[in-house]
């Protein structure tokens, strides 16, 4: 694809993000946080590309639509100083990138057409070859040919007046190659050439990236949620962690400050958990709860809770503990439905949802690591 064309499709995929005037002007601050450390991970890692699509983002949002939102009057002056001071660092690596990638387009667009044009001309000489062998074949045959008329090796007969061959008939030669080889049924195969070989197109559409988790982070999660799951509380904790060559990894098990009763858990105090990441450079990667009397299912309230989750972060999980029932599920919301669907529902509280289509399915980009640790943190105890 032209250089151009390739990057325009990146850029205009990114400024198709939204602002949720659901979503706090609070929340987007702390997901700028986090995309401008994945952005800086990426560029460190020599990734320009994922690098560029992480800073577009950000610039797409700060820059052109968190204004638009109804309560962006509530965003602090804090806040809104470092909306000014993440734009202006943001801004010229983001056009450094740009003139990067376009370099990097053009150098992937200059090998394509040599391919292509190497290929083409391997093509045009295996079609050429054929050709000329077919030709030689029909040449061969034709001097091949019996001559027509009535040769010494046939007679008359006098009652039929037919001409019958004293010898049996003359079989089809076999035409030699012009190396004097039999050519066999697989040499007359005319060869087999794709022609469907074309630049590829880049594709912003990266599917999700892998979310590593510490298989001891459940025990761990239900130890700690004990006394609350014997009170027939639930317990709820942040999941934080690092990004890591393309994959996220789960690091951190951070438990605020909370109100829990047998069916919902309510946080407190946020602002704990923002200083914990920053202070350690981790990003939020989904939450987890318990359900001490039901199984490992999303509520309609777990969903909306989810919901802010997953339209800050497409990979972030929900994971639901039932230790009753001895389940543990990982969950999502479909992106292809549920995630817009629960975007746009305006219920508060427990309330139905269609059930015709599935609003949140099994997290499948989730890798559980035997031999990965865990730091659990009580935010409660400090």
């Amino acid at each position: 694809m032209d250089p151009v064309q390739r990057l325009k499709i990146i850029s205009d995929n990114c400024k198709a993000v939204s602002v949720d005037p659901n979503i706090l002007p609070i929340r987007y601050c702390r997901s700028g946080v986090e995309m401008i450390r994945q952005a800086d991970i990426y560029l460190s890692e020599g990734n320009s590309e994922h690098a560029y699509t992480l800073y577009m983002k950000f610039l797409t949002i700060f820059l052109e639509k968190i204004r638009e939102h109804p309560k962006y009057n509530t965003i602090i002056a804090k806040d809104k100083l470092w909306i000014q001071q993440a734009l202006r660092e943001v801004l010229p690596k983001t056009e450094e990138l740009k003139k990067k990638l376009l370099e990097q387009y053009g150098k992937d667009f200059a090998e394509m057409e040599e391919k292509k044009r190497i290929e083409n001309e391997r093509l045009k000489r295996e079609e050429l070859q054929r050709l000329r062998e077919v030709e030689n074949r029909k040449s061969l045959a034709a001097l091949s040919k019996p001559k027509i008329g009535i040769s010494a090796g046939a007679m008359i007969t006098s009652d039929t007046k037919t001409i019958k061959p004293l010898y049996p008939p003359f079989s089809t030669p076999i035409s030699p190659r012009l190396d004097n080889k039999v050519t066999s049924s697989e040499d007359k195969k005319i060869p087999s050439v794709d022609r469907s070989t074309k630049p590829i197109i880049h594709d912003d559409k990266l599917g999700l990236r892998d979310m590593v988790l510490p298989k001891e982070l459940m025990n761990s999660f239900l130890r700690l949620a004990a006394p609350n799951t014997m009170s027939q509380k639930e317990t709820c904790g942040v999941l934080a962690g690092k990004l890591e060559r393309n994959k996220l990894i789960v690091t951190h098990l951070l438990i605020p400050h909370q109100t829990g009763s047998p069916d919902s858990c309510l946080t407190h105090n946020e602002e704990d958990i923002f200083d914990y990441q920053d202070q350690y450079n981790l990003i939020t990667l989904g939450w987890v709860h318990t359900h001490p009397t039901q199984t490992a299912f999303l509520s309609s309230v777990d969903l909306h809770t989810h919901c802010a989750y997953q339209l800050l972060m497409a990979e972030a999980i929900a994971i639901v503990c039932a230790p009753k029932y001895e389940e543990t599920g990982f969950f999502i919301l479909t992106p292809e439905y549920g995630l817009d669907f629960i975007a746009n529902c305006r219920e508060n509280g427990f309330h139905p949802h269609p059930t015709d289509i599935p609003l949140y399915t099994k997290a499948k980009h989730c890798k559980l690591d035997p031999m990965a640790n865990v730091e659990v943190v009580d935010l409660r105890r400090k």
